[in-house]
């Protein structure tokens, strides 16, 4: 399978699911007056202003965005996220990232989340892959995907959006 690439989702199935994320978290946060989305960088912020985007359409919920930047190689280094902590104390959090592939980096931002009081929390990504190494679970998915450990989702939000699989 080397250098074949198979598109899962389209520019078009992209937006669909970002719309229905956004409408999930809507309803999920339906009482609430704010909710913080924690975008993973570098695609999982880039996704996140996506879902922004559509929730503040439908709803009057004020959406403050966050970008958390967790080094992906090693994730033990110290989280620097571009809110402070009291912009989102006691309210309703969601961390989103675009792939959850083995669930380390999901694993450690839900970690550095969980040591300030949260009135919900929840995670959201585009595409969970069903291999992961850590029991770590998505709320909120656009895609579910069985794949093999050696093939590679490769996520383009840019432009066309795409999500392919090599």
């Amino acid at each position: 399978m080397l250098g074949n690439k198979n598109i899962i989702l389209d520019h078009k199935q992209i937006v669909h699911k970002i719309r229905r994320i956004a409408y999930q978290v809507y309803e999920s946060n339906i009482n609430e007056n704010e909710v913080v989305i924690a975008g993973i960088e570098p695609n999982g912020y880039v996704f996140a202003k996506k879902v922004k985007s559509q929730l503040e359409k439908i709803s009057d919920i004020k959406v403050n965005l966050c970008k958390v930047t967790i080094d992906k190689k090693n994730p033990r280094k110290p989280i620097v996220t571009s809110i402070s902590e009291n912009d989102y104390k006691n309210k309703s959090l969601i961390l989103v990232d675009d792939v959850l592939n083995s669930g380390t980096t999901l694993v450690y931002g839900v970690k550095y989340f969980l040591d300030v009081p949260l009135k919900q929390f929840k995670t959201a990504v585009l595409v969970n892959r069903n291999h992961k190494k850590y029991p770590v679970k998505a709320d909120y998915k656009g895609i579910s995907l069985s794949t093999s450990l050696k093939e590679h989702v490769t996520v383009k939000l840019v432009k066309d959006y795409e999500v392919s699989l090599e």
